[in-house]
């Protein structure tokens, strides 16, 4: 346990966002310096979450298993003083689900006077900043409300587990660790839940790269550790991920449900078929010979902004498209697998996608626990308080200079 100060300047010591901040592990805190005893009433307790996309860096950079890897990390962050570890696929789960039925909704709801298609995803920090501060509607009114899962699971940290382990919102100090550097951006920018009480959902975001740092340069000997869930003792005994190539898969999983739910079709295996490029790539649903369904994946800012272009025209023919910014998926985020120079790593990314692929899948849907949480947490799946906690809205602004647009 330990005070707000020192957590937050340990934290800051693990990152290298601010030279200042790179101060000595042996650096007293200001309390000491001036003789004064820790004020105990202001002890947190520190949680970790991690990203799925963030395991295959951990297992190809340090030879591992994925199960191995996450136990690693798991075990080192507990020897840090980190209290629980948990992973955002539950909070993953959530966004899935809740961009399901706005995509069924959507496209019950569509017509010429109300163009509600196509839907565009919000689980991407870099994209979703660039819809708001820089295309501004029509855009964003494309853009799905469902929180992304790091929104998510800040709520589901400060929120429910805090409710469970008897704690205040701001009583826990939250990071997050993440492939890239815009999830640091995001849990600025996401500003403060009504349901948290003035504390933000996530209070710090390391990337991986960072982590694997900072691991490097102690003490990799440790004890391995499962990682916790949100119910009581229960450990994370198995990985599995979402059906994505290198995302969180909200293509496959809202393709599924829509074709099962608006056509009655059981889809078992989503086929892409790439287009223009690798990082453009189509998946259709034909009925009586006629594309009852099309969805598309664009990653990278290139196919972005031809996507853009072509949606204002009037000439995407797409009812949904999971947006990613990088190119090459959420595996290729720049706070992971880069070279020195500051260069993909492009040998250890095929061996990161390699590792993805072979982590068995797991559909929202089978989650144990979302009933659970839908009902105890959220009273009721269709709730106001659902709605609340797992949507958002967007605004566009001006250009212009903004305290958030700074380098990380």
């Amino acid at each position: 346990m330990k005070c707000e100060h020192c957590t937050r300047k340990e934290c800051s010591k693990k990152t290298k966002t601010d030279d200042q901040e790179n101060v000595s592990a042996d650096a007293p805190s200001p309390a000491q310096e001036n003789g004064e005893k820790c004020d105990t009433s202001k002890h947190k307790v520190l949680v970790v979450s991690v990203c799925p996309q963030s395991l295959p860096y951990f297992a190809a950079k340090f030879n591992l298993s994925v199960t191995d890897a996450s136990r690693r990390v798991c075990g080192f962050l507990r020897s840090l003083g980190v209290h629980y570890v948990f992973d955002t696929r539950i909070a993953a789960d959530f966004s899935i689900l809740e961009s399901q039925k706005e995509f069924v909704r959507r496209y019950r709801q569509h017509s010429e006077e109300e163009r509600t298609l196509p839907m565009l995803t919000s689980a991407c920090p870099g994209w979703v900043r660039y819809a708001e501060r820089v295309l501004g509607r029509p855009i964003t009114a494309h853009l799905c409300t469902a929180k992304s899962p790091q929104q998510v699971m800040g709520s589901l940290v400060k929120d429910y587990f805090a409710r469970q382990q008897n704690l205040s919102p701001e009583k826990i100090f939250h990071v997050i660790v993440a492939p890239c550097y815009d999830k640091k951006l995001e849990a600025l920018q996401e500003g403060f839940p009504p349901a948290l009480h003035g504390s933000r959902g996530a209070d710090c975001v390391l990337t991986s790269g960072e982590i694997a740092q900072i691991m490097e340069q102690g003490d990799l000997s440790v004890k391995d550790a499962a990682v916790d869930t949100l119910f009581g003792d229960l450990k994370e005994d198995k990985v599995t991920r979402h059906d994505g190539a290198s995302s969180d898969g909200h293509l496959a999983h809202i393709f599924r449900h829509a074709a099962k739910e608006l056509f009655n079709e059981d889809v078992e295996e989503v086929t892409y078929r790439a287009l223009r490029n690798k990082d453009f790539q189509e998946v259709t649903l034909e009925k009586n010979g006629e594309v009852v369904l099309r969805f598309a994946a664009a990653y990278g800012f290139r196919n972005i902004q031809n996507m853009i272009l072509k949606l204002k025209k009037g000439k995407f023919p797409y009812h949904f498209v999971e947006v990613l910014a990088c190119a090459g998926g959420c595996l290729n985020g720049r706070g992971q697998a880069q070279t020195p120079d500051g260069h993909a790593d492009k040998a250890l990314l095929r061996q990161m996608e390699g590792i993805y692929a072979d982590i068995p899948v797991r559909r929202p849907e089978s989650s144990a626990h979302m009933q659970e949480l839908y009902q105890e947490w959220l009273e009721g799946i269709n709730s106001p308080k659902a709605r609340e906690v797992l949507h958002t809205t967007y605004q566009s602004q001006e250009r212009g200079a903004h305290s958030l647009d700074i380098k990380w």
